[in-house]
């Protein structure tokens, strides 16, 4: 069985036999740099990825254990908090208990927002960051604990033989609506004093699955242009509606792991092959409208989990060792930051490399690979990793994510996602929803 590395010796020797060729840099003094997007600094090049909780309110405000969970992570000094996934639109709610932003509920953001920075500057004298993920769940909706899915297309690696009724796929007319309530949300997002927002186009969510929708017809599919015409008029519309220090950014799938036509990143010739030239294509375009950060990711955590978080212990076996998974999302970043150097990129799928992972980022940092080295899983386990890894040089196998997959097992089950193994109030969750099955 693949395990997470606890110690570093581990991971040199595996990363040498299996030829992933990963680098390490010992020294990892690189991720505590201070670094500028526009007119902030970011503190450090450490970024909490946005880790859903489902633990809002029905009416979509912060609750208790999402003050908890981002007052653990403001403390924990990384540079980039990317607050979790925040619907634009009821409908477009993965969850009953997503957050979703609003006119009626703007004030609690507010005050969540304040805490952060008020907990970060109190702990670490600075404040992190602040990003708010603005989503509509697409396929996966679920406002009311039901499946309600809201499609782009009908896609047969996913339906199979059992179509999504026509009724569901969204219309022409929709999605600029769909736009037009991400770009209100954005304007929201800046009222509440997030310092940026991400236009999220990832894990085949409704943007993100617009970017493959090669036999849609329409406004909205056919052409690059069209496919990609929401997440661009997205951002467009976002940056114009926003203040000149506003952060406008993306949570970006630049590989599907599907084949042609059904996959967005991939080559034209059936094979899974990651092919970078639209997503290139795209991010030379957000450039020019004015967006500088890009968060990086690639896979379906709902169908190919090992593309998009490399895991020890999951669903199914997969297909390679979790090291090449991760080595695929790293060396593809780094190939999009080849392509458009000027964009400031965060990475993805760090949490598999355990006590290795500073270094695997910091040595593709010194390469000028990424510019953030950023931590999905890890954050659940271990909110202090930031703070570990710039004070102690590194991070500590006790505390770290052992990737194997039981918070996602919590939100599956339509509970509220946390480390089991680390964390004693989601180990007393997960044992309620075992005694409950």
């Amino acid at each position: 069985m693949n395990k997470v590395y606890t110690r570093t010796g581990d991971f040199l020797s595996e990363n040498e036999s299996l030829g992933a060729g990963l680098p390490f840099e010992a020294d990892t003094g690189i991720l505590s740099d201070e670094t500028e997007i526009g007119n902030k600094t970011v503190h450090n090049r450490l970024a909490c990825q946005a880790m859903e909780g489902c633990d809002g309110t029905p009416d979509g405000r912060p609750d208790e254990l999402t003050k908890r969970r981002y007052r653990r992570l403001s403390e924990g000094g990384a540079g980039i908090i990317w607050f979790e996934a925040t619907a634009c639109m009821e409908e477009g709610r993965a969850n009953p208990r997503q957050l979703w932003i609003n006119d009626n509920n703007l004030d609690a953001f507010c005050r969540i927002v304040a805490d952060i920075k008020e907990s970060a500057m109190k702990a670490n004298g600075y404040e992190p960051l602040l990003i708010m993920q603005d989503t509509h769940s697409g396929r996966y909706s679920k406002p009311r604990g039901t499946p309600a899915p809201l499609i782009a297309y009908n896609n047969p690696i996913f339906e199979k033989d059992r179509p999504i009724p026509k009724d569901r796929i969204v219309s022409d007319e929709y999605l600029d609506t769909v736009k037009e309530n991400l770009i209100y949300a954005a304007g929201l997002a800046e009222k509440a004093g997030f310092d940026g927002v991400d236009i999220k186009c990832c894990h085949r969510y409704l943007n993100s699955e617009l970017l493959s929708a090669f036999e849609r017809e329409g406004r909205y599919g056919g052409s690059f242009e069209n496919r990609t015409r929401l997440l661009r008029e997205a951002v467009q519309g976002a940056i114009e509606n926003t203040g000149s220090d506003f952060i406008v950014s993306s949570r970006l799938n630049v590989y599907d792991g599907f084949p042609y036509p059904y996959g967005f990143g991939v080559k034209a010739d059936g094979s899974l092959d990651f092919d970078p030239t639209e997503p290139a294509k795209l991010i030379s375009l957000l450039y020019e409208y004015g967006v500088r950060l890009l968060n990086i990711t690639m896979g379906n955590p709902y169908f190919n989990p090992h593309v998009n978080r490399p895991f020890a212990m999951g669903p199914y076996d997969p297909i390679e060792h979790p090291l090449m998974g991760v080595k695929r999302v790293l060396d593809g970043t780094a190939a999009l930051k080849a392509a458009v150097p000027d964009m400031k990129l965060i990475c993805s799928a760090l949490s598999f490399l355990g006590v290795a992972a500073p270094n695997v980022a910091a040595g593709y940092m010194r390469n000028g690979c990424f510019d953030y080295a950023g931590f999905g899983r890890t954050i659940f386990a271990y909110p202090s990793f930031a703070n570990d890894i710039m004070k102690n040089g590194g991070l500590d196998a006790k505390k770290c994510c052992i990737c194997c997959s039981k918070c996602t097992e919590l939100m599956r089950a339509g509970g509220t996602p946390g480390c089991v193994v680390r964390d004693p109030v989601y180990a007393e969750l997960y044992r309620k929803m075992k005694e409950n099955k």
